[in-house]
């Protein structure tokens, strides 16, 4: 078996992982990655988030369930509980459970999570700062479809 060159091996991994080939597996992260929840966890867990003095949090930092649930104002236990799952088994959240009594679990962004928190954290400001022109268009659409 021949070695690949590490330019070789990007070559092929942009190849094996092109979502708009049907069959590529990456198109199963896309919809992991589009959930709401995932996106509001990602950012929840990330910089920047206000905390309870009313400053903001200038580095990511490590979360319990509860504060989680708290911020994420309508998530079910359920919901939020699968989605930390399902972020914990991509490698995008880490879990750390400490004995102490009552037992303390928190959740915090790996450095895999770290590089799409930014991303997730745009897309977030992105739908605030555009939330009334689009609903500005929606009713206008509507007008003229109805």
């Amino acid at each position: 078996m021949a070695t690949m060159t590490a330019a070789q091996r990007r070559a092929q991994a942009k190849a094996d992982y092109d979502a708009f080939l049907a069959a590529c597996p990456s198109r199963q992260l896309l919809d992991r990655i589009s959930d709401k929840w995932v996106t509001l966890v990602l950012a929840a867990l990330g910089r920047g988030g206000p905390c309870p003095a009313g400053e903001s949090w200038e580095e990511p930092r490590a979360m319990r369930y509860s504060e989680l649930s708290r911020r994420l104002a309508g998530v079910s236990q359920k919901m939020l509980t699968q989605t930390l799952r399902s972020l914990e088994r991509d490698g995008l959240v880490t879990r750390t459970v400490t004995p102490t009594v009552p037992v303390t679990v928190t959740y915090e962004l790996t450095a895999l999570g770290l590089s799409l928190h930014e991303l997730m954290r745009g897309v977030k400001a992105w739908a605030e700062e555009h939330m009334a022109e689009v609903l500005a268009n929606r009713e206008e659409f509507d007008a003229l479809a109805g």
